[in-house]
């Protein structure tokens, strides 16, 4: 069994704290009346281009012996099939949201963490008894911390599940082709693919006006460059070592980050049912990085 390696799990768990942010810049967009293929498509080709200088300066700096010789087949391969995967997940989360409320969307899109695992098993790859206590800690911190009405399947809920199957895909996605190419390559590939995608039925189904793009401006390059561009690129990196259900414990934390970010930010008060879910949370992650007895 690999040792335990702690830049990965930092570098996953600051990917969670940047897209718990996000949650406010989403909100926040709403207001602005841009519509979810549109904010989707703008956010995506924004983290893409982003990525573009980083790649240009990072190749050019990086020791020739550190470097991951790609192969280009498999780095657009595993490009397209990250950005498709993001591209259906981020869209049913998008619009989901406009359906439920955001208590109910965030507990339901992290149930990745349970599905994660689920499909491993599919793929020969088993959790191990302590993760899977993990999992289900982490369920129960999540139902605390972001349901405060009963648990019922509406339409955006559905919606909302399926984005959360989806995420669940991408994250096995990325553990697949993550160790075999370069990681900043692969999200700018990914993101530009998901980008493009979102803006076909942006021109179809949307009227994407370019003044309320413009006066969404912070939210949409908060979302563009750093939870696009920044936060995918370190899920891609923090991956490469880990094992994908443990990961997704990690990232599932974007759920208390945005609970925090709330109370900080928008001045939202944390009820005693929030905090204790809050800590339910960090004793799974904790448990789910504590090493195995030899």
């Amino acid at each position: 069994m690999k040792k335990t390696d702690i830049k990965s799990p930092l570098l996953l768990f600051l990917a969670a704290f940047i897209w718990g942010v996000a949650f406010v810049a989403q909100s926040k967009a709403k207001d602005y009346s841009v519509e979810p293929f549109t904010f989707n498509a703008v956010r995506n080709v924004i983290g893409g281009l982003t990525l573009l200088p980083c790649i240009f300066f990072l190749g050019k700096r990086e020791p020739k012996e550190k470097k991951i010789e790609d192969n280009p087949k498999t780095l657009l391969i595993g490009g397209i099939l990250c950005g498709t995967v993001l591209c259906i997940a981020s869209n049913l989360q998008q619009i989901g949201i406009n359906y439920t409320t955001v208590g109910k969307a965030g507990f339901i899109t992290a149930m990745y963490i349970v599905l994660v695992p689920i499909l491993g098993i599919f793929l020969k790859r088993r959790a191990g008894i302590k993760v899977w206590i993990s999992v289900f800690l982490a369920v129960a911190g999540l139902y605390l911390l972001c349901m405060t009405e009963k648990l019922s399947l509406g339409k955006g809920d559905a919606l909302v599940l399926l984005c959360a199957l989806v995420f669940a895909i991408h994250i096995l996605v990325i553990d697949h082709f993550s160790p075999k190419v370069d990681g900043v390559k692969l999200s700018c590939i990914q993101f530009l693919v998901c980008g493009v995608l979102s803006a076909i039925p942006m021109f179809l189904f949307e009227k994407p006006e370019l003044g309320a793009i413009c006066s969404a401006w912070l939210p949409i390059l908060y979302a563009g460059i750093f939870s696009s561009g920044v936060g995918y690129t370190l899920q891609v990196i923090g991956q490469k070592n880990m094992d994908p259900t443990v990961a997704s414990l990690i990232l599932s934390l974007e759920s208390v980050i945005s609970v925090l970010a709330g109370w900080v930010l928008l001045k939202q008060q944390l009820s005693g049912r929030e905090l204790l879910g809050c800590v339910v949370m960090f004793a799974a992650i904790i448990l789910a990085q504590l090493p195995d007895k030899n």
